[in-house]
């Protein structure tokens, strides 16, 4: 909605600037902060008097008569704070006439209402496990399905090339490339989201390495969008992307202010509905952007979280031993001796350097 301010620049000069799409991400990074900021403290302050006490994230890890002295009191459901954020700055900052706009706020909404049921199943009727796991992530599937075939509806969007990092061209076209493209971004979807669920284990260890993650998303779909950066970078153009750029600085902004809150020791934890939400979002914009294979390296560290489990639970029921001391991985480093914090900078640290390495495969192309 900010954009048509750019039409009153004959009456004065600065305010053209709403017609870039730089400065309006930025703009939308910024208020999705201070909505969060501003919002934090009587958001908590309601989750708190409704009892939304997220269920101990010690069990297993410490007795459990010690449980109840720790985080059993932090409220859980803070992931609305963040999801507030993303859509009022998105829409605000965003040409609200542009195509993708709306399939990524319903991605983000949709995938934010499963993980707010599962998160409100867990603190108000105290089930631990909350949505059976099957309902759960049939729901998600549903959801990423909607999502994908309807952006590969829309025009400009490629549904026919399958791309690889490193290559200038489609690795494969056609009828194959179809079939590949469609199931594969709906599993990248629903993959990412779940790898973000799993990583928000600590505080401010998901949103931290969300921001970085988004960071180098903004480049892609800035670069993606500007035809003559993408022709010179062999990159997959995609008209209008831009906007997708300021969608996904608003991720940076809201998680940002959310990291405010949920840095240790944290006053409200992000939940399911936080963490679906950006894990969907983020890997429907690599969708959009033909960068699935490069959500692998931006997204290193989710996807890490997300094999440790795998490795795990395989391991078990194959032989009946354990990799690692417990999964996801950051509890192993807990079980060895290393602080929460500690465990949190280095996973940010990590975090960086993925999408660092994620947007080096731009040079490479």
């Amino acid at each position: 909605m900010l954009y048509y301010i750019s039409f009153l620049d004959n009456i004065f000069g600065p305010l053209r600037l709403f017609k870039y799409v730089t400065f309006r991400a930025a703009l939308a990074a910024a208020i999705a902060f201070m909505l969060v900021y501003f919002l934090g403290p009587k958001t908590i302050q309601l989750l708190k008097k409704f009892n939304t006490h997220a269920p101990s994230r010690h069990k297993g890890l410490i007795p459990d008569q010690y449980i109840d002295s720790l985080k059993d009191k932090t409220p859980s459901m803070g992931g609305i704070l963040i999801v507030i954020g993303i859509v009022v700055s998105s829409i605000l900052c965003a040409i609200p006439t542009n195509q993708y706009l709306y399939v990524f706020i319903f991605i983000t909404v949709a995938m934010a209402t499963v993980g707010f049921a599962d998160d409100y199943t867990k603190a108000v009727h105290k089930k631990r496990d909350g949505i059976p796991g099957k309902i759960k992530l049939i729901m998600e599937f549903l959801i990423a399905s909607i999502a994908v075939v309807y952006l590969m509806s829309l025009s400009g969007v490629d549904i026919s090339s399958f791309y690889l990092p490193f290559m200038k061209s489609p690795a494969i076209t056609g009828i194959v490339g179809t079939l590949i493209t469609l199931p594969l971004a709906i599993f990248v979807v629903v993959g990412s989201s779940n790898a973000v669920n799993l990583t928000d284990g600590k505080d401010g260890l998901a949103a931290g390495c969300i921001i970085y993650a988004a960071m180098a998303f903004t480049v892609f779909a800035y670069l993606s969008g500007n035809k003559i950066f993408a022709e010179y970078l062999f990159i997959h153009y995609v008209p209008g992307a831009g906007e997708v750029g300021i969608f996904a600085a608003s991720i940076i902004g809201a998680s940002a202010g959310f990291l405010w809150y949920n840095c240790h020791p944290a006053s409200v934890f992000m939940g399911d509905t936080g963490s679906l939400a950006l894990g969907g979002s983020i890997g429907l914009i690599a969708v959009l952007l033909k960068q699935e294979i490069a959500l692998i390296i931006v997204g290193g560290v989710f996807v890490i979280e997300a094999l440790s489990v795998i490795i795990q639970v395989a391991s078990f029921r194959l032989t009946g031993k354990r990799i690692f001391l417990c999964s996801p991985i950051h509890h192993h480093f807990e079980r060895k001796g290393w602080k929460e914090t500690q465990i949190v900078t280095r996973f940010w640290i990590m975090a960086l350097i993925f999408a660092l390495l994620g947007l080096s495969t731009l040079k490479l192309n």
